[in-house]
Order: C-alpha cells, then sequence, then structure tokens
C-alpha cells in the first residue's frame, strides 16, 4: 500500500499528531505539510519523509493570523496536484482533504470538521476583535460552500468517535466509519500520589481551563487546610487568540496553587500523569480525547465533563466520574482524595479498560480495511439519504 498523508501543520503536540504519526510510521508514508517545526511537535516525525509544499497563495499576509492561515491551508490542498504514484491518500485535519478536488482515491480519517466554523462559531467569534469578525464571517461561510463540494466526492471517511460521526452527518451529509485510535498502556504508569491533579491539554479556549481552575477553587476551600494542587500543561501557539486566552487563565491561577506548564516532551507529560491524584478533563465537547485514555492506561481516576468523546471511553463510577458543572468537579475531587483505596481500584479498571478496548492493532486492521476499499474502488461510504446537496 503506498499511501501519501496530508496535514496542513506539524506544529504541535496533541492527539491528532499522535494518529498522524502512527499512521505515517506504520505505512512509511510521507507527509504533505505547509509547516514543520521540529522543536514544537513530537520528536518521532524527525524519522519520517516530510514534504514541504509551496506556499503561493495570494493576499494571505493581509489578513489576521487566523484568517490567513485558513487562506493558505485551503488554497494550497484546492490547488495541489500529486504528481507520483499512489495507491490511496489519506487526509488528517481540515483543509487537507481538499486535496480530493485534483486527485482521486481519498480516505479522510476526519478528526473533527473545523469547530470554529461549526459548533463553536460563536464562542471563538466572542474572542475576536470586532474590525476582524467580518473577515472571519466570510471565511467561514465560503469555507462551507466549498468544503461541501469537495466533500461530497471523497471515496471514503474514517473518524475517531461516535461525536464526530454525529458532526459529518450533520454537515456534509456523510456517513463515516467509526476507527477509535489507541493508547500505548506500556508507555504509562501509576508511581504513586504526589498530590496534585493533572489537565494536560493544549492551550486554547475550547480545551477550556478556566473550568478546571475554577473546579480547583471550590475543592481547595473544601479541604480544610489540607494543600493539594492544579497542575496545566499543554502547547501554547502564536496565535493571538491562544495568547489571549494564555494570560487570562494566568490571572485566574494566581494566589493559587496552580502552576501551568507548556513546551513539555512526552516523557515529561507521562511522570506528571503517574504521580498524580487524578486527572481533569474539561474540553468542550471533545471529538474524542486522548487525555482520558492516557489518565486510565496510568492507573489514574479520570475526572472529566460530561460531554463529546469522553462519555464514549469513560465507565463513569468505575473508571473515573462524568460531571456537569465545576461544582460537581470540585465534589468528585474531594471524594478521590479522601478516598485513596476506591481511587486505586478505579485506576486499575481503568488501566484494564484501555488494555482490552483502545490498541493500536485494532485500530490498524480496521484502517487497512478503509484503505483497501478505497485503492479497490469500493463503493464509497453512503451519502445520507434526501441530504447529499452541494
Amino acid at each position: 500500500m503506498k499511501l501519501l498523508l496530508m496535514q496542513p501543520y506539524l506544529n504541535l503536540r496533541g492527539g491528532v499528531e499522535r494518529v498522524l504519526l502512527k499512521v505515517a510510521a506504520h505505512y512509511k508514508a510521507p507527509i504533505y505539510t505547509l509547516e514543520h517545526n521540529a522543536n514544537a511537535t513530537y520528536l518521532g516525525f524527525g524519522d519520517l519523509e516530510i514534504r514541504k509544499i509551496e506556499d503561493a497563495t495570494p493576499l494571505s499576509g493581509s489578513l489576521p493570523y487566523r484568517a490567513s492561515q485558513g487562506l493558505r491551508y485551503g488554497y494550497t490542498f484546492y490547488n495541489l496536484r500529486i504528481k507520483e504514484d499512489y495507491d490511496v491518500i489519506n487526509a488528517h485535519i481540515s483543509p487537507s482533504e481538499w486535496a480530493r478536488h485534483r486527485n482521486e482515491r481519498m480516505l479522510w480519517y476526519c478528526h473533527t470538521p473545523p469547530r470554529e466554523v461549526y459548533d463553536l462559531y460563536h464562542v471563538r467569534m466572542k474572542g475576536r476583535p470586532y474590525k476582524e469578525r467580518f473577515v472571519y464571517a466570510a471565511m467561514a461561510k465560503a469555507y462551507k460552500i466549498i468544503a461541501k463540494r469537495v466533500v461530497r466526492d471523497i471515496e471514503r471517511i474514517a473518524t475517531n468517535s461516535n461525536t464526530t460521526r454525529k458532526r459529518i452527518e450533520e454537515y456534509f451529509s456523510r456517513d463515516a466509519s467509526v476507527i477509535n485510535p489507541g493508547v500505548d498502556v506500556d508507555e504509562y504508569s501509576n508511581r504513586g500520589d504526589e498530590k496534585y491533579f493533572f489537565y494536560p491539554s493544549r492551550v486554547i479556549v475550547n480545551k477550556r481551563q478556566d473550568y478546571v481552575i475554577e473546579a480547583f477553587k471550590r475543592f481547595s476551600k473544601s479541604m480544610n487546610g489540607k494543600e493539594y494542587a492544579l497542575v496545566l500543561a499543554g502547547a501554547l501557539s502564536k496565535d493571538p487568540e491562544h495568547i489571549a486566552y494564555y494570560d487570562k487563565i494566568k490571572k485566574m491561577a494566581k494566589g493559587s496553587r496552580v502552576y501551568i506548564k507548556t513546551g513539555l516532551q512526552d516523557n515529561e507529560i507521562r511522570k506528571l500523569y503517574s504521580r498524580s491524584t487524578a486527572v481533569l478533563f474539561s474540553a468542550i465537547n471533545e471529538d474524542f480525547g486522548f487525555v482520558p485514555l492516557e489518565a486510565m492506561a496510568s492507573g489514574k481516576p479520570i475526572i472529566s465533563v460530561n460531554e463529546g468523546g469522553p462519555r464514549e471511553t469513560i465507565l463513569d463510577e468505575k473508571t473515573g466520574f462524568l460531571v456537569n458543572s465545576p461544582a460537581e468537579m470540585a465534589s468528585k475531587m474531594k471524594f478521590i482524595a479522601e478516598h485513596g483505596k476506591l481511587a486505586e481500584k478505579m485506576g486499575k479498571e481503568g488501566r484494564r479498560h484501555v488494555s482490552k478496548n483502545y490498541t493500536w492493532s485494532e485500530f490498524f486492521e480496521k484502517f487497512d480495511a478503509e484503505l483497501r476499499k478505497v485503492k479497490d474502488g469500493k463503493e464509497a461510504t453512503s451519502r445520507i439519504q434526501g441530504r447529499e446537496g452541494t
């Protein structure tokens, strides 16, 4: 199978990059991308073939940062013509799937339709300067028109969760095969409890670090002098919106035992998992969510918002808790802190759960099947009856 991978950027350490790294290494596949910062993403990409696409996008330099970024990505992949031989193109983050416009035989592994264009459109617009909102609104509308036309021609679509599958159905009138990513359980361990709660995620408004800070402050007030800490860890991009949010949570954390760490490597993140009391997760309706899997692999209870992908992976009250407010999260943090034996039992159950149900071998068995269907020209993933449109 000669596979070509499409990804707009390689400059973060997150769930998308983890899946892409696994796929590229498994198939020894080159990655077409516009941006690659070796120091800002997983070191494993240094062992792979990265093909930088020339950026010749007109007018992008005159737009706000995110608008410029979106225009460059969309224009480049929409006009990209692959000249080498290949069996299948595998696109990842949107709009890399726009490469289907000039090239055939694509499997799109959709991590999510771009949320700032769809379900988080109003949330993200609130954080933008008023004078820039017109530009973003116009680009979001253009994106939706082009995306629906391109996506209707993609041979097959796979995705990470039922949460994302429903978005694909709603926004593109297409169905998708659900293929859950795996977790390398043997890389994670439980090395005790050093009395801190841990939340690793990119610093961005939809990861909602402010939610766990509020929960932690409530928890701290309820502990009658027993001191715990909260550790937040995640990548911070140069996006002005992300930097503004970082400044916001720094102000919230001031004067409390909240520590914010950025730019950590994988081994440092795993160490923080291993010594935590429990892991928190608060992203808005997350697509899938690696954090709950990694928490369970580390033998730690996971306390997550009752939204999105975590509802599919966490066994409520067995491997962790699903909560509906910062107050409820604080209550579960207190419960875990006061019931060490039960927390240990939940952690062991979580590790068994991910070891059995979230393996890369199962991922690639299903992924291979989708690739073969594309290569062999089998019938494309079905459209939703009566909603195909243009």
